[in-house]
């Protein structure tokens, strides 16, 4: 059995379903119960910046401290036998086991992670019905919607130090392979549904090669091609455990922090942790788009909030749907569902500062003659002295007519480096006044301090300016914006 499993991952490999994820600079060192220390990579999202992710639309609108909740900033210590218990009492499939490692992970999610946990527990009211109908599509195990809590922090968005993107942190190969569309305009790795359903499929291939989920929750992390050599380096062993030690240092992390993930988010109350209240949003659905439509001219005509669209629609990469293609799903509150259909051709006539339409047929203006090539004073003297002197002599040529014709030639190049001595001088004056205009124009350029609770539509009416305006001149590629920080307005 060992033999085909490897066999089987070879064969993935050879069909470019690698998908490596991004190595972390966070390191942890961990005391083993042996007394041996060990050096365990922690994910990238162990770092979330919680404000950050509060200052989304559906967190500033949907999402709220809990007032009524007595949770502390201190944890309810739990004891080794205690954890045990509670992870032997989760209603898995996947082996949940208990040593200092995944300890390490617990604590961190119960102590300096709390926040993030309350903020996690509030989000994935948003997300885990996706999930969990993904994974049910494919008949894997519920307890797998809690890798994208690892992967991306619940953040549709997230982008990896090696450009692994969205909830599941599919690159780009992978996501390609299992029929996500990334293009210029549309990267669907960030859809939370096609990104889920893709993830679950893949998930299901991972799982018939290796047959044990710690080992597919590992290939998932850091590639198939790397358990394949951990088993070759092993002596053909598949026990993730004992597998352990030829991992690479960020995969030796993550199937504890998966565990710890499941562990936290079954028993953050027993922690003092409180989730954050949810208001979940009105019901939405999607709507098929016949044109290229940017969000807004959505946003002019049917006075929905700009930041409400991106957040809906996050796999438009540039707020354009590209209807023309033929697959311009769009994602809208049910509400506005007949708003679009009614006021559909004044939404793709409404003017924009954003060209959408692209013409797809131009003409070529041959119809004037093109004008003739300017030549400078000398070059024009010398022409007409040489053409009077031809003339002249109806072609024929004395000795001192080429003496002449010699002279005037020699004068015509000593003034010609006269004249471009004088253009480049001309030049560097001009490129000096040029220089200068632009840093006064620097300097004039207005900006301000982001306000707690700003978003960029605020900023953006405040200033006489749109949205594209302001993430255009401050390179802003989501809506994401944090406050104490400057923004150009101009």
């Amino acid at each position: 059995m060992k033999k085909i499993h490897i066999i089987l991952a070879a064969t993935l490999i050879a069909t470019s379903l690698t998908d490596v994820k991004a190595q972390t600079e966070e390191y942890e060192i961990v005391t083993l119960d042996n007394g041996s220390k060990e050096e365990i990579a922690v994910p990238e999202s162990f770092s979330l910046n919680v404000d950050e992710m509060l200052s989304t639309y559906h967190a500033k609108n949907n999402i709220s401290e809990d007032s009524k909740c007595n949770s502390t900033d201190i944890d309810i210590y739990a004891d080794k036998e205690t954890i045990v218990s509670r992870l032997k009492s989760m209603p898995t499939i996947i082996e949940m086991p208990y040593n200092e490692v995944v300890r390490s992970f617990i604590d961190r999610y119960t102590q300096q992670g709390r926040r993030q946990v309350s903020l996690l527990l509030g989000i994935s009211n948003f997300y885990m019905p996706i999930f969990e109908q993904a994974l049910e599509t494919y008949g894997l195990p519920l307890e797998l919607k809690y890798l994208p809590m690892i992967e991306s922090g619940l953040n549709p968005n997230a982008v990896s130090r090696h450009g692994a993107s969205g909830l599941w942190q599919f690159v780009l190969e992978t996501g390609k392979r299992y029929g996500l569309t990334v293009n210029s305009l549309v990267d669907e790795r960030r859809d939370p549904v096609k990104a889920s359903y893709a993830a679950a499929h893949y998930l299901s291939d991972l799982y018939r090669i290796f047959g044990d989920w710690n080992l597919v929750i590992a290939a998932y992390n850091c590639g198939p091609e790397r358990i394949n050599k951990a088993i070759h380096r092993a002596g053909g062993e598949t026990d993730y455990w004992k597998l352990y030690p030829y991992l690479p240092k960020e995969t030796r992390g993550y199937v504890p922090s998966f565990i710890a993930a499941n562990y936290v988010m079954n028993f953050y109350c027993e922690h003092n942790i409180c989730p954050m209240e949810t208001n979940l949003p009105s019901r939405s659905d999607t709507i098929n788009v016949k044109q290229d439509v940017h969000f807004e001219q959505i946003a002019g005509v049917i006075g929905i909030d700009i930041d409400q669209l991106q957040e809906l629609n996050p796999q438009y990469r540039r707020s354009i749907v590209n209807g023309t293609s033929g697959d311009g799903s769009l994602r809208l509150p049910s509400e506005y569902i007949g708003k679009f259909i009614d006021n559909e051709d004044s939404i793709y006539h409404y003017p924009t500062s954003r060209m959408v339409a692209k013409r797809s047929v131009v003409d070529i203006d041959d119809s004037k003659d093109a004008p003739a090539v300017s030549t400078s004073h000398h070059e024009r003297q010398h022409k007409a002295k040489s053409e009077n002197w031809h003339s002249r002599h109806n072609g024929k040529v004395t000795k001192a007519d080429a003496k002449s014709s010699k002279e005037l030639s020699k004068e015509s190049r000593k003034e010609s480096r006269k004249d471009s001595r004088k253009g480049s001088k001309k030049d560097k004056a001009d490129n000096d006044s040029h220089s200068k205009r632009s840093r006064k124009k620097a300097e004039t350029a207005s900006s301000v301090t982001i306000e707690k609770g700003q978003t960029l539509t605020e900023i953006a009416k405040k200033h006489g300016t749109t949205v594209e305006k302001l993430k255009k001149i401050n390179k802003i590629s989501g809506s994401n914006i944090r406050a104490g920080k400057k923004i150009k307005v101009k």
